[in-house]
């Protein structure tokens, strides 16, 4: 066979990664160790960009069992018990292929959590769209959301939670974040590593075919007009193999067969081969003709990178093949032995009996990082970081407050989860739409503890502020998890934005990794792992997204059933808001959908007093005081407020008088997204209690008012009557709208 080469300046890498693979190798490439190099080099693949910048988040801690490096990351939760969480993102694929976009992503976070030995048991999304009434942002939210479904519901696992926000800056570049976590025993962990030469190399699953090629390069670029022709680079799923999948590796891991397992997502085979061999300190040696593929005259480059679904990497010693086999046979899953560890260090590859790759595995996985330039965006010193608005007058507040409740990020999102499925396997505790974070028990672990999950970002405040945006959303997704009741363990995050080569965009990208940086040293919840989507960007109108860090924060309960949501349980219960008000209007709702301004001072957080007041929301909800629990977000005070009302179908009464504020503005106590601040229902005898609890650490807990069985959202401050509005009209302009917009059935009310 005549080998095809690849010369140096015929090989698509920049100018330092060409002379790193030439300096080592001192020779020509083949074509498909062109192709291995090509797309390991890619931003997707080697995070080139954002390596440099990665390592000032913090990433360990007592709770810590795998960090940054394996596929998803692990801690402790006690009872012998370790949860595994990863989130992803599937931002391109869905931009052009939205149902199998959005599928195939789920597919692949379910995988990173099956490696390391966790039976997933719940999944979370966080979706970026253009604003709803653009028909684009439509047909992308019902296909997302439908494969998103469709793929969970038929592999059998519960959704969570999630979040969404509109924003004209992703009309073209959508951003789909998925999330998945599972429990384990400790002692079943498996590791992303070949550490034995003599071990066997197994591919179980799926066909190998040409859908997914390139994936990992197409996500490295912007998107253009020409990019419809990338829409082979979409994968396609098949959750009910996935599920077949899942129970075989599972029992497969059970019984110790498993010496290294890694799924098989970006650059396919080629990230299976190098990576568990370097991280191993071992080599590789495949027979590429071993794997089954669907098109029979696909070429050995295109097998190496396919990124086609629903396949698995095993790792098995040799007098356990025959074992795992009989396994895979069980559940009549195929699998091919490809291979061998070797003591190498190279990645080795024949082909028809001839070698056609033979590259250090280093050479693959650890592709020379890029430095970027900085410049801090000239949009931001256009803003005003003073700017006010004229305070309402009394008679505009009920407007002002129908407008909020309808808009787009703050309306139901009921119509999205309510086509997932959230109760199969019998974990949820806290359901979709019920609270702040999702609270899944873990009873058929033999243990009382359940855990808690949330979704966060915030991209118009990190656009206006990416430090200060970036460690408020962490506080934020923390105190999420509090308001159910949960410590916060650790987090992942999804770090999405523009095109790394424009300066500004990657200043944006260092500040905001700066501000979870330091907002994760304070509140002692370390990084164990991530995502970088760089590359969101429309070269046709040339709109980068708005910088949208998501985090995804674990946090557990000793008891579950102690969970608390966001439901006002019972009239004449008492309320309080926990927590200082101070006039922090940008990148608020309140800002955008009554001034259309993206001016004002972002939330500036104190995270030592956020610290402590989540540490002493947790202590009142676990002593038992608190009824329902919320903390306050998008949409300020009163958006909380009036969601726990729709939530319990209940009214309220409240004077504004008592709230510790900076101000005595009554729009800026109603709408200001200060963080760290949150609503709770206590009955008369908790009062005391309550009280005492936050004045040890001298958080305001004011007392505003009662629950009413009157559905009425009644609001003063000090003589003057603010609102006064009934719960069924708010309740129409909220929770229907979205329905209507996605159903066409938009109607004057």
């Amino acid at each position: 066979m005549t080998q095809e080469t690849v010369k140096k300046n015929e090989l698509n890498l920049t100018k330092e990664e060409k002379e790193a693979v030439f300096t080592t190798l001192k020779r020509d490439l083949t074509l498909p160790e062109a192709a291995m190099l090509e797309v390991m080099n890619s931003e997707h693949c080697s995070y080139k960009s954002s390596r440099p910048v990665l390592p000032k988040l913090p990433t360990e801690g007592p709770q810590v069992i795998c960090g940054p490096g394996e596929d998803a990351g692990v801690v402790d939760i006690g009872d012998g018990l370790a949860l595994v969480f990863k989130l992803e993102s599937h931002n391109h694929p869905s931009a052009l292929d939205p149902y199998n976009g959005a599928a195939t992503g789920i597919g692949g976070i379910i995988r990173d959590i099956l490696c390391m030995g966790a039976r997933p048991i719940g999944l979370l999304d966080s979706f970026r769209f253009g604003p709803l009434s653009n028909p684009h942002t439509k047909w992308l939210l019902k296909w997302v959301t439908k494969g998103v479904g469709d793929y969970g519901n038929c592999v059998g696992i519960a959704n969570a939670g999630g979040e969404i926000e509109f924003d004209p800056s992703f009309q073209v570049n959508c951003l789909i974040n998925v999330g998945c976590f599972g429990v384990m025993r400790k002692e079943e962990l498996a590791l992303s590593r070949a550490t034995t030469p003599g071990d066997k190399l197994i591919l179980l699953g799926g066909s190998t075919g040409r859908d997914g090629i390139g994936g990992a390069s197409f996500a490295s670029k912007n998107i253009t007009d020409e990019s419809e022709s990338d829409r082979g680079a979409v994968q396609i799923g098949d959750p009910y193999m996935k599920k077949l999948i899942i129970d075989a590796t599972l029992e497969a891991i059970q019984v110790g067969l498993v010496a290294g397992l890694k799924d098989l997502g970006a650059a396919g085979v080629t990230c299976s081969i190098s990576e568990t061999a370097d991280a191993g300190g071992t080599g590789t040696e495949i027979d590429l003709e071993k794997i089954r593929i669907r098109e029979s005259d696909m070429e050995p480059w295109e097998i190496l990178v396919s990124e086609s679904q629903e396949r698995m990497f095993f790792i098995v010693k040799p007098e356990n093949v025959e074992k795992i086999s009989a396994i895979f046979k069980k559940y009549d899953l195929p699998y091919e032995i490809l291979g061998t560890v070797t003591d190498s260090g190279h990645c080795v590859v024949k082909y028809k009996g001839q070698k056609i790759v033979d590259l250090p595995a280093h050479l693959l996985t650890k592709p020379p990082t890029t430095k970027r330039k900085t410049r801090k965006p000239k949009y931001l010193s256009k803003l005003d970081q003073k700017w006010l608005p004229k305070e309402p007058k009394v008679e505009e507040y009920n407007d002002l407050c129908r407008r909020l409740m309808a808009s787009d990020n703050i309306i139901s999102r009921e119509w999205v989860y309510r086509q997932y499925d959230t109760e199969i396997g019998l974990h949820s505790v806290v359901k979709s739409g019920e609270g702040d974070a999702g609270v899944f028990r873990l009873q058929e672990f033999g243990t009382k503890r359940g855990v808690a999950v949330t979704f966060d970002g915030n991209s118009s405040q990190c656009y206006l502020d990416p430090y200060n945006g970036s460690a408020a959303l962490l506080v934020e997704a923390c105190c999420n998890i509090a308001a159910v009741g949960a410590k916060p363990l650790a987090f992942t995050d999804c770090l999405n934005f523009g095109n790394p080569e424009d300066p500004e965009v990657f200043w944006t990208f260092e500040k905001a990794v700066e501000g979870l940086a330091d907002a994760a040293k304070v509140l002692e919840v370390p990084c164990v792992g991530g995502n970088v989507s760089f590359y969101n960007h429309d070269e046709a109108n040339n709109v980068a997204v708005k910088p949208s860090p998501v985090v995804f924060v674990a946090g557990v309960l000793e008891d579950a059933t102690k969970a608390v949501n966001k439901k006002l349980k019972a009239a004449d219960e008492f309320i309080f808001l926990v927590g200082e008000t101070k006039t922090e209007l940008g990148g608020s709702e309140y800002a955008k959908v009554a001034y259309n301004s993206e001016n004002g001072l972002v939330p500036q957080v104190d995270l030592s007093k956020a610290k402590l007041i989540i540490q002493d929301i947790i202590k009142v909800i676990k002593e038992g005081l608190v009824t329902a629990c919320h903390d306050i977000s998008k949409g300020g005070f009163f958006v909380a407020l009036t969601e726990m009302a729709l939530a319990g179908n209940l009214g309220f009464d409240i004077n504004l008088r008592r709230i510790v504020a900076d101000t005595e503005r009554s729009d800026i106590k109603l709408f200001s997204e200060t963080p760290a601040r949150f609503i709770i229902t206590t009955k008369e005898e908790n009062i005391e209690k309550i009280i005492a609890t936050f004045a040890r650490h001298e958080i305001p807990a004011s007392f505003l008012g009662k629950v009413s069985s009157e559905k009425r959202l009644v609001i003063q401050d000090k003589d003057k009557q603010l609102v006064n509005l009934s719960l069924d009209e708010i309740n129409q302009v909220w929770k229907y709208r979205l329905e209507e917009e996605m159903e066409g059935k938009k109607e004057e009310r």
